[in-house]
């Protein structure tokens, strides 16, 4: 009988360690990444495109994976259409002509790859760089909180294809699952640069799982209004923000991952992990539709720097996360390792009990930080630590080697970023 309990009680240990290791930061009993990602998208060769997409598509389309296709230019799916991907589908975007895949209102994508067999897209040139062609733009009729509900994007796009806005929660953009997104972000003359993915009035219906995006030259994933959940996101190495939310999207992030570098993401203001803001221009916006409000759990973001203290001092690295004012993010079992500070909040948010209930940190493990939460301009974030320190939040800190933290960051085959527990010796409450 004794003999029996010990067996069961080195079970019970041995599980429960188990769920402790996936705790924080992104998790799952096995690396998710495997398999359908890309670490080292420069050096995949995917051949000549043997196919064109250009001008308007306007009827249901499907495209196969034995093809290769090239976007040239601004690509317009129209009148409802749906775009079918193929699973293990390539599709190029023109150097160019900064090939742009753009979804107006009521068309859909049907981008549902496999883990084994995740739909590409990528640049045409021999040697591939951030910011090559364009990107994917999604624009539906779900509220923003820009006066009159609707609004145009910019860029170099036609006004009249790029309306976005409207009454409609559940909204639906398609599908994105095991879809990758290399080197977009083409920089546009007089704007900024193109997005990797921008999601622009988009509705709750969008599925938007297992999603990577690498070497933006502009933001990896942008949010624009509308409200849609995602799991499982990757961002890679972008120049810009790896998230960006804006007029009023209401949006869930879960069980996703951004990687910066010092040395090739963006380290001047207004590049981060997380940039969370409830407007783009305050004269533009109605107050009295829904601010900003973003909810992300088990998120971990990281700069894989090999000398972070070295570069911190150095001036290459800022906070991770950016909460601009009249935002709410609920942020919680997340990991933030190696930025200057952790979190930034705006110089407009008064440090009192009301803003502070909107602006949640709970569960979070901060690692190898200068500091972690502040307010902008600021060096003295003596409230904020005495609120986010309270007991009560489980809020934790440690200046552990990247290599101890983590499981296996540097694998050049199999990165594995979830966090490694039983290497961490000494974490203390925040």
């Amino acid at each position: 009988m004794k003999k029996t309990l010990h067996f069961i009680w080195i079970a019970f240990f041995i599980v429960c360690s188990a769920n402790a290791q996936q705790e924080k930061g992104i998790m799952g009993y096995t690396n998710w990444l495997y398999g359908w990602t890309e670490f080292k998208p420069n050096k995949v060769e995917f051949g000549e495109a043997n196919q064109i997409l250009a001008g308007v598509i306007s009827v249901n389309t499907k495209l196969l994976k034995r093809n290769v296709y090239l976007i040239q230019g601004n690509v317009y799916v129209t009148n409802n259409a749906v775009l079918t991907i193929e699973p293990g589908t390539v599709i190029i975007g023109d150097f160019d002509t900064k090939g742009t895949l753009i979804f107006t209102k009521g068309s859909q994508i049907m981008a549902d790859g496999l883990e084994t067999d995740p739909i590409v897209f990528s640049s045409n040139r021999g040697v591939k760089k951030s910011g090559d062609w364009g990107g994917i733009v999604f624009l539906g009729d779900a509220p923003i909180n820009k006066f009159g509900n609707m609004a145009s994007l910019i860029y170099d796009f036609n006004p009249a294809m790029t309306i976005y806005g409207g009454n409609n929660i559940e909204s639906n953009s398609g599908v994105m699952r095991y879809v990758r997104v290399e080197f977009a972000g083409k920089r546009v003359k007089g704007s900024q640069p193109l997005n990797a993915i921008t999601f622009a009035g988009v509705g709750n219906k969008t599925v938007l799982e297992n999603v990577m995006v690498s070497y933006s030259g502009g933001d990896s994933f942008t949010f624009i209004g509308g409200e849609v959940n995602a799991s499982k996101l990757v961002s890679f190495h972008t120049i810009n923000d790896d998230f960006k939310y804006t007029q009023g999207v209401q949006s869930k992030i879960f069980n996703s991952l951004a990687v910066r570098s010092s040395y090739l993401s963006g380290n001047k203001d207004g590049s981060r992990c997380m940039e969370i803001a409830s407007y783009d221009k305050k004269e533009e916006t109605d107050f009295s539709k829904k601010h900003t409000s973003v909810v992300a759990y088990n998120i971990t973001m990281l700069n894989d720097s090999e000398n972070i203290n070295a570069d911190i001092q150095s001036g290459l690295v800022k906070e991770a996360v950016y909460v601009g004012n009249d935002a709410s993010l609920e942020m919680k079992r997340t990991v933030i390792s190696g930025f200057n500070p952790a979190v930034v909040l705006n110089n407009g948010i008064e440090i009192n009990e009301n803003n502070l209930k909107k602006i949640k940190f709970e569960e979070m493990y901060f690692n190898l930080c200068k500091g972690n939460i502040f307010t902008e301009y600021n060096s003295d974030n003596t409230d904020l630590e005495s609120w986010y320190g309270n007991g009560s939040f489980l809020n934790y800190y440690s200046q552990g080697d990247n290599k101890e933290t983590f499981i296996d960051i540097f694998n050049p085959k199999r990165p594995d970023y979830r966090l490694n527990i039983g290497k961490i010796t000494a974490s203390s409450k925040y």
